[in-house]
């Protein structure tokens, strides 16, 4: 490892490299949050210039693997759907009702292009009309009642 990480008193991480050069607010980015969360992250400066890229978390310490896992869930918001309770209509725009793993919640789907199939096993991301992303990690999971109700989506 050719840099140090650390937070400053202000919450801000810092980024020291083996050459003494100290970067003040330095974000931690995954280049597939979804699919390989723990792998090929960058850590980019306050102006959006890649410092380090990291093909792993692997191998680094724990204290810098714990300050990069915390500033990740700090920056990134996405429940994950465990179950549809209804939907207002199977015409699009709709509303669902929810529960994640955050806890019961509405949603507003706009159109049907608002559902993206991941790569993986029957991984979904669906937008609401909000801008917030959901998780469904694998729609075979979920109850039969969820299934079917999304079915008429896809």
């Amino acid at each position: 490892m050719n840099f140090q990480l650390t937070r400053n008193a202000f919450g801000r991480l810092v980024l020291t490299t083996a050459e003494g050069a100290v970067h003040e607010g330095v974000v931690p980015v995954r280049a597939f949050a979804l699919t390989a969360p723990e792998e090929d992250i960058a850590l980019v400066s306050a102006e959006g210039k890649e410092l380090v890229w990291l093909p792993t978390l692997e191998g680094l310490p724990e204290a810098t693997r714990a300050l990069i896992r915390e500033e990740l869930a700090r920056r990134e918001f996405m429940p994950e759907i465990r179950r549809i309770v209804a939907v207002s209509s199977f015409a699009t725009p709709s509303t669902w009702t929810v529960d994640t793993d955050r806890g019961p919640t509405t949603l507003v789907l706009k159109s049907e292009d608002d559902i993206r199939r991941l790569k993986g096993p029957g991984s979904l991301l669906i937008a609401d009309s909000q801008g917030i992303h959901y998780l469904i990690r694998d729609r075979r999971a979920l109850d039969a009642a969820s299934q079917k109700l999304l079915k008429r989506f896809l």
